[in-house]
């Protein structure tokens, strides 16, 4: 994980197995929230509209919510230093003043000049790259043997936050742009708030043949796709039936409900705990360290054998020449190593210029580039998209859109963590 330093910013390590199971479902309802810039479909119409813009207009716009979207630099510099609560305050704050100040303008409350618009929603938009940074970083510290399966897991849940705003925004905000500017002003803070508490650092579980971990997380990943395929065919139900506003609350009840769902977990594992998995949480606790995601240093962990390391460890050394020697002798024999690293491996914890001269990294940066910009320059103009096709209500296609979205990034976690987990391709 690049970063600004070496490890996490400051905060006390929660102990026991249930934390870090709280916290893997707050970072649900972050991650929902976190997606505002996958709306900009349902309020740029009204936009362009009630301000006069025209279509070269509207698309600056759009660069505008890429470019506060994806910028995570500083984000991702500050999630070393500052704990992961105060960088949820941030991204908060982020989405009130850009958001409000699009409130403001759309509803000609204030009028305002384009570039004060453009960068109002760059501020707003990047609320997401804070909220995603805090929620991401800290689960993935949490969980650090499954970290492609809860990658996979959070930016699945903020792909699917698309379908959750399009049916908030159908059955409960009454198709209003305006409603939907005012709930990602005041709703995203009020998220955050609510359950800041809950996202941050606690103590990992780090066996490997920990049956109930795995079928915990087969069950949050069975309980988002069956969120994703429920949100799906409610968009389409109330975009092609006219339901009631009884029927209408409760589907959006239900939506609710299976967003709780990762909350079981914990509820479970309170009403029926297991005595084995409480002892050895108990056991790592006084040990972990949240610089590494990957548990203790396998090279320093190893006993250090024979003789000479034998003397070394008793401290029975009359002379540092006898010291040296036997450091000498404890280093032929591989106890010990006296070679300085090379640097963190593939795995390991990276800071930000370490990261920077991997060419890991700019294969990432290229392919996330090329992938990431076909999508998004689809979504910022799905509205128009749809409107030159004869459909005056896009909600469905971005509901479709968040869907594939979500589903994509659920595999993708899953098979990287498949592949990472598989003994052929460690040592690549």
């Amino acid at each position: 994980m690049a970063g600004g330093g070496g490890g996490p910013g400051p905060g006390r390590v929660k102990a026991g197995s249930r934390p870090p199971w709280v916290g893997l479902a707050a970072a649900v309802w972050v991650q929902v929230a976190a997606g505002s810039a996958y709306v900009f479909p349902l309020y740029s119409h009204a936009v362009k509209e009630a301000l006069g813009y025209n279509q070269q207009a509207l698309t600056m716009l759009g660069v505008g919510n890429d470019v506060g979207e994806n910028v995570g630099l500083v984000p991702g510099l500050l999630a070393n230093r500052l704990p992961p609560w105060l960088i949820l305050v941030i991204g908060s704050a982020c989405a009130f003043f850009g958001f409000g100040t699009l409130w403001l303008a759309v509803t000609k409350t204030v009028a305002m000049p384009y570039w004060v618009l453009w960068i109002a929603l760059c501020i707003g938009t990047n609320s997401s790259a804070w909220l995603g940074t805090a929620a991401l970083v800290t689960n993935m510290r949490n969980f650090p043997l499954s970290r492609g399966t809860v990658a996979g897991l959070i930016k699945g849940y903020v792909a699917v936050s698309a379908a959750v705003y399009t049916e908030t925004f159908n059955g409960m905000l009454g198709n209003s742009p305006t409603n939907l500017l005012m709930l990602l002003a005041l709703g995203i803070p009020t998220a955050c708030i609510v359950v800041m508490y809950f996202v941050r650092p606690c103590t990992p579980s780090l066996d490997e043949d920990n049956s109930t971990e795995h079928s915990h997380f087969m069950y949050t990943q069975i309980s988002s796709v069956v969120l994703g395929i429920y949100l799906m065919v409610a968009t389409i139900l109330g975009d092609t039936l006219k339901l009631s506003q009884a029927v209408t609350y409760l589907l959006f009840g239900i939506m609710i409900l299976l967003l709780l769902a990762p909350l079981a977990i914990p509820i479970k594992m309170t009403l029926y705990p297991n005595k084995q998995t409480k002892e050895k949480a108990s056991t790592l606790a006084p040990s972990y360290s949240t610089d590494s995601l990957s548990g203790a240093d396998p090279e320093n962990s190893q006993p250090l054998l024979g003789s000479a390391s034998t003397t070394l460890a008793t401290g029975t050394n009359e002379s540092d020449d006898s010291t040296d020697l036997d450091l000498l002798l404890a280093e032929g024999e591989g106890a010990v190593n006296l070679k300085k690293k090379r640097g963190p491996r593939r795995g390991d914890d990276f800071t930000f210029l370490e990261a920077l001269v991997k060419a890991d990294f700019w294969l990432l940066f290229v392919v996330y580039f090329c992938g990431v910009g076909t999508g998004v320059t689809v979504l910022n103009n799905l509205a128009q998209i749809g409107m030159s096709v004869g459909a005056n209500d896009t909600t469905i296609l971005l509901c479709l859109f968040g869907f594939c979205n979500f589903a994509g990034r659920i595999l993708g976690g899953s098979v990287s963590e498949y592949f990472v987990s598989s003994s052929c391709w460690l040592h690549l």
